[in-house]
């Protein structure tokens, strides 16, 4: 096997299950995203964010974190990205929609690892369809959550390797190997710094704030950059999970139409 891809992996939004509390309870919605590239595209994207940091007035080397960031300064983030030689997957989770929010309340992480199934099956059909070289594996690079075990993640998907049909795992392993798994911080990374401002741009146009406002611009002009397989992107670069959460027919997701 040898590395063809680097896969840099983020989330936005939390994992809890307290809703009754506006603006002070759980997110609704959990995002996870990949930036995926060739390997060989990985210094153009540290080219990317030093171009961002220049065009910010930030000092060189500073972390960019989308959050952090002033809606006039997240723009030609966004900008950069959408120019790149990038392709994103995105696992949206709408978290009321879960039929059993106990079984996930209860233990600690599983549903992070849920949302890391379904994005690591996009993931490895990307890879496998645009490969140079049939031996061609793709390298995951997860920002480091300090409260989070990533051997256990690698177990949890040797365990979904082993059981492939028994689960109903989608997750084409010969574009992936569950080995291949590192977790860095977010500033030590530029592509984990993409990550975060993809996670954050399409939690930002699903989440509502406590006044009511969602901000759609910002994944939008994102849309040049998804994976789509025949032109399709819903399913591949924009899962919703449960299903449920695909027949959101609020006006605040109109924008997702334009996908």
């Amino acid at each position: 096997m040898s590395i063809g891809f680097r896969v840099y992996i983020d989330e936005s939004g939390d994992e809890g299950f307290k809703f009754d509390q506006p603006g002070k309870g759980s997110s609704r919605w959990f995002v996870l995203s990949a930036a995926v590239m060739r390997l060989v595209n990985d210094r153009e994207v540290m080219e990317l964010v030093d171009r961002v940091r220049a065009l910010l007035n930030k000092p060189p080397r500073e972390a960019l974190h989308f959050r952090k960031l002033k809606h006039e300064h997240r723009l030609p983030y966004v900008n950069e990205i959408a120019k790149a030689k990038v392709r994103l997957v995105n696992v949206m989770v709408h978290k009321p929609s879960i039929r059993e929010p106990e079984k996930f309340a209860s233990e600690a992480h599983l549903l992070y690892r849920y949302a890391t199934r379904y994005l690591l099956e996009r993931v490895s059909w990307l890879c496998r369809d645009r490969r140079h070289r049939a031996d061609d594996v793709a390298e995951l690079i997860f920002s480091n959550r300090s409260c989070m075990s990533y051997d256990a993640l690698r177990e949890y998907l040797r365990r979904l390797k082993n059981r492939t049909n028994e689960f109903d795992v989608r997750i084409d392993w010969s574009a992936l190997d569950p080995e291949r798994i590192e977790a860095q911080t977010h500033d030590s990374r530029a592509g984990l710094q993409v990550a975060d401002a993809v996670a954050s741009s399409f939690y930002m146009a699903c989440e509502l704030t406590p006044q009511g406002f969602n901000e759609s611009r910002y994944a939008q002009m994102l849309q040049p950059v998804l994976y789509r397989h025949d032109r399709e992107c819903i399913g591949y670069g924009m899962k919703f999970w449960p299903r449920e959460a695909n027949e959101c027919t609020e006006q605040y997701l109109s924008w997702l139409r334009s996908l």
